[in-house]
C-alpha cells in the first residue's frame, strides 16, 4: 500500500470512528424517544402498526452497538497476528473471517427478532464441507436493504465460504466494514469508477482457492425502476440497441455492467473456477423511506434461489460470454418474475 492511500485510511478512519461513537448515544436516545411516543400511537388507534418506528430505531442502535464492536475486535485481531510472514496473514484472515461471522449471524439474527424477517432458500445451502469446496464467482441480484448481509451471511455461516466482496467505495466509511474488508481479498469500486477496477476484479476471480468465493454485484446498485430506465436510456445512447431491447424484456433487474463482470468471469476461467447465480424477492419492493415504513415488520417471507455453472460450461470468447451473461441475468428476472406472481399466503415450492 502506498503512503498516501495509507494517509487517507488513517484520515478517514480518524473521522469514522469518533462519528460512530457520537451516533451510539444519540440511537439510544432517539428509542428512548420513540418508546415514551408509544401511548401515543395507541391513542391514535394505530396499535395495528406494529410499532415500526420502535422497530427501526432499535434495530438502528443494535447496528451501531455491533459494528463498535466489530471495531473493537479488528483491533484486538491487529495486536494478535503482529509481524510479518505469509503464517501470520494467514492466521489474520481466519480470524476476521471468524469475527465477520459472528456479526452478520448476530445482525441477522436480530433482524428475525425485530422485523420478523424470514428466508426461504431453494435448494437449500449445500453445508459445510471439509475439505471446502472449489473457489466460486457468485453473481447476486441486488435489490432492497440489507439483501447483500442476508448474501454473504448465507456464504460465510451457511456453505463455509470466505467471502471475497466487490462493492461500492462509501461503504468504507462504515468503520467495521472498513477495517474489517481492509484486511481480506476485496474491491472497493469508486462512485464513477476508475481505471484498474475492472483489472482489480479480474486478479481476485483468477486468485480464488477453494473456499473462496467473490461477491459480484453486476447490477451495481439496488434495482429500482428509475435506475431500469436509466439504464436502458444508457444503452441506447451508447449504441448497445441488442442489449437495450433485452432490458426492456426484463423487468425486474437492471442490465448487468459488462466491464467488471467479464473481468470476473474472465478471472474465473482462470481458476477453474464455478459461476452461482443468486435471485430473491422479498425485500426488492422497499425502494424508498415511505415503503420502508410500510413493510416494518415484514409481511412476507425473503425467497431466494440459486444454480451453478460449472467453469467448463461458461463460453470462453467474450462476445459470447456477454450474451450467455445476459441470457442468465433474463432466467433471474423470470424467476422473479414467476414468485411475485405466488400468492403470498403460498408456501415455495418443494425441491
Amino acid at each position: 500500500m502506498s503512503r498516501a492511500l495509507a494517509a487517507r485510511d488513517v484520515a478517514r478512519r480518524c473521522v469514522s470512528i469518533p462519528a460512530l461513537l457520537a451516533l451510539i448515544p444519540v440511537a439510544a436516545s432517539l428509542l428512548v424517544v420513540t418508546v415514551a411516543l408509544a401511548p401515543l400511537s395507541l391513542l391514535a388507534g394505530r396499535s395495528g402498526r406494529a410499532w415500526p418506528m420502535q422497530r427501526l430505531a432499535l434495530y438502528a442502535l443494535v447496528y451501531l452497538v455491533v459494528d463498535l464492536a466489530g471495531v473493537v475486535a479488528a483491533g484486538v485481531v491487529y495486536l494478535r497476528c503482529l509481524g510479518s510472514g505469509a503464517e501470520r496473514e494467514e492466521r489474520s484472515m481466519t480470524l476476521n473471517y471468524q469475527v465477520l461471522a459472528r456479526l452478520l449471524a448476530f445482525l441477522v439474527a436480530c433482524a428475525g427478532r425485530i422485523f420478523a424477517l424470514r428466508v426461504e432458500v431453494g435448494p437449500p445451502i449445500p453445508q459445510r464441507t471439509h475439505p471446502p469446496c472449489d473457489g466460486v464467482v457468485v453473481f447476486a441480484r441486488h435489490a432492497g436493504p440489507g439483501d447483500s448481509i442476508l448474501l454473504v451471511h448465507a456464504l460465510v455461516c451457511g456453505a463455509g465460504l470466505r467471502p471475497q466482496v466487490v462493492l461500492k467505495q462509501f461503504l468504507r466509511w462504515d468503520p467495521c466494514m472498513d477495517l474489517l474488508l481492509s484486511r481480506l481479498p476485496h474491491c472497493f469500486v469508486p462512485r464513477r469508477g476508475e481505471a484498474g477496477t475492472s483489472g482489480a476484479i479480474g486478479s481476485l476471480a483468477a486468485a480464488l482457492r477453494p473456499g473462496d468465493a467473490l461477491v459480484v454485484f453486476p447490477e451495481g446498485g439496488n434495482f429500482t425502476e428509475r435506475r431500469r430506465r436509466r439504464a436502458i436510456g444508457w444503452l441506447n445512447r451508447t449504441g448497445q440497441t441488442w442489449r437495450a431491447a433485452r432490458a426492456r424484456r426484463q423487468r425486474h433487474v437492471l442490465p448487468p455492467r459488462m466491464e467488471g463482470s467479464l473481468a470476473a468471469l474472465s478471472g474465473a476461467g482462470d481458476a477453474g473456477a464455478a459461476v452461482v447465480f443468486v435471485a430473491h424477492t422479498g425485500l426488492d419492493r422497499i425502494d424508498s423511506p415511505s415503503r420502508l415504513w410500510q413493510s416494518v415488520p415484514l409481511r412476507t417471507a425473503v425467497r431466494a434461489t440459486w444454480w451453478t455453472v460449472p467453469s467448463h460450461a461458461i463460453p470462453a470468447a467474450e462476445q459470447a460470454r456477454e450474451a450467455w451473461l445476459t441470457d442468465q441475468w433474463s432466467r433471474v428476472d423470470a424467476w422473479i418474475a414467476g414468485e411475485r406472481g405466488r400468492p403470498a399466503e403460498t408456501p415455495p415450492a418443494a425441491t
